[in-house]
């Protein structure tokens, strides 16, 4: 077989659509701060950056307005506005606040008024509140969360650098609501799960690569997270196989949802098998294919299975585990500024 055979693209590869942990993209074992507000609204706009030119700066910061600080400081494409933070402590809705009207209205949990009184008359009590996962890393509205990794955000789901990146591409693609594992997830986010997935895929083959996606469910998971590493075109095929090895020397094995590799079919039919009970690591290959391991009752897994597998394939043992791999923060604003420089034309948020 010539240089050129090795090196040729499968007939079969899709355009990609797929992601990776820490214990998501921050659920690691590192120290959390103490959270600072348990009542925080739930909300994105801190994170959220419209496109160069169409924001005049006239919005407001969310995680300002919301905690009276902000990552960016004086480099924030939103306003920092100090009586629009004393309203936000009075449990005025945050985007009553920034466009004069909500769009959920009387079902909004806050005031819809800048009167002391009115606020206090049309708050929802706190037992009616949403709760809030103070300590939760990945929930918009934790103080806990670092909204400097946040890439993109849609309605359903958001997309972000995973902590400690195996790649500089590597991403987490991240229910906005707290749910334990995307299986579970809704019909309308699991299409805006596809929409991101597609982004991802399109993005990652204008560079060479195609997207391995992958999650791991357990007991005690919190907030699920997706997890996408792009692998180079190259490397491809050879995904199924290492995986398939890895797990055998574990001591289990990998069985195949979908032979006919419609990722999509493929998702359904293990949201349809899956209990809510059990723990499961999946895989979604670049050709769409998924392989899954059911957890037994007292099985232990492996956090980092994953990517332990990836970071094989591509000869980046020293990679394995993500506590290598950390960033300064200034070192994490500049990957996921110049990820979404390119991510940009694809990001179904925009």
């Amino acid at each position: 077989m010539s240089s050129a055979d090795i090196h040729a693209r499968p007939p079969n590869a899709t355009l990609s659509p797929y992601v990776a942990p820490a214990k998501s993209v921050p659920v690691e074992d590192t120290p959390k701060r103490p959270a600072e507000n348990t009542d925080l609204q739930y909300w994105r706009y801190d994170v959220k950056r419209q496109r160069q030119g169409q924001n005049d700066g006239s919005l407001l910061c969310f995680k300002f307005t919301s905690s009276g600080s902000c990552p960016r400081g004086s480099n924030c494409n939103f306003k920092h506005d100090e009586e629009a933070r004393e309203h936000c402590q009075r449990n005025v809705c945050f985007e009553f606040l920034n466009k004069g009207k909500c769009g959920k209205g009387p079902e909004c949990r806050f005031a819809h008024s800048l009167t002391e009184e009115a606020a206090v008359r049309d708050a929802k009590p706190r037992s009616d509140q949403r709760p809030v996962e103070s300590s939760c890393w990945f929930c918009l509205s934790s103080p806990d969360v670092e909204s400097h990794l946040v890439i993109s955000i849609g309605d359903g789901y958001y997309c972000a650098l995973a902590k400690g990146p195996l790649v500089p591409e590597h991403v987490l693609v991240i229910p906005v609501e707290h749910f334990p594992t995307t299986i579970t997830m809704p019909a309308e986010p699991e299409a805006e799960l596809r929409r991101y997935k597609n982004a991802l895929g399109k993005y990652f083959e204008k560079q060479g690569k195609a997207a391995v996606y992958f999650e791991w469910v357990s007991q005690q998971s919190r907030h699920a997270n997706l997890q996408a590493v792009p692998v180079p075109l190259s490397k491809a095929a050879s995904v199924e196989k290492i995986f398939h090895l890895a797990a055998k020397r574990l001591g289990f094995e990998l069985s195949v949802v979908n032979p006919d590799g419609d990722a999509n079919q493929g998702r359904e039919l293990l949201r349809s098998q899956y209990d809510s009970k059990s723990g499961l690591f999946y895989v979604e290959l670049p050709d769409g294919t998924l392989l899954l391991h059911m957890l037994g009752s007292r099985e232990k897994f492996p956090a980092q299975f994953g990517r332990e597998v990836l970071a094989g394939l591509l000869s980046m043992a020293d990679r394995a585990d993500w506590r290598n791999c950390k960033l300064s923060k200034e070192e994490e604003i500049k990957m996921v500024d110049d990820f979404k420089q390119g991510f940009r034309e694809f990001d179904p948020a925009e």
